[in-house]
């Protein structure tokens, strides 16, 4: 919460300079990490890993994990000149697991 806190008044001290700041939260992205995380939560709970991600994925709205090119397509949005009015924000790629506003 303070990495928050802090972008959003770093957003308001260099906005003038043409600088945004924007902070990009990830959800369950489908990468080696969230594999090997699968991977040790069935090997805690004795379950197959399979089960392990079906009910990860089961709990994201829109069903499964998100691929990193999604991730990678609104960072290199926030990093184009096309969203020069964005700063301050908080970006969630996170197929709606988020539940807070």
């Amino acid at each position: 919460m303070s990495l928050l806190g802090w972008s959003k008044t770093l957003a308001g001290e260099v906005g003038r300079d043409g600088v945004t700041v924007n902070v990009v939260l990830p959800g369950r992205i489908a990468t080696q990490r969230i594999t090997f995380l699968d991977e040790q939560k069935a090997k805690r709970e004795g379950r197959p890993v399979e089960e392990v991600s079906a009910a990860s994925t089961a709990s994201i709205p829109v069903g499964r994990y998100g691929d990193p090119q999604e991730y990678a397509d609104v960072v290199a949005f926030i990093a184009s000149m096309r969203s020069s009015y964005l700063t301050g924000s908080v970006i969630r790629v996170d197929g709606g697991l988020i539940a807070s506003v």
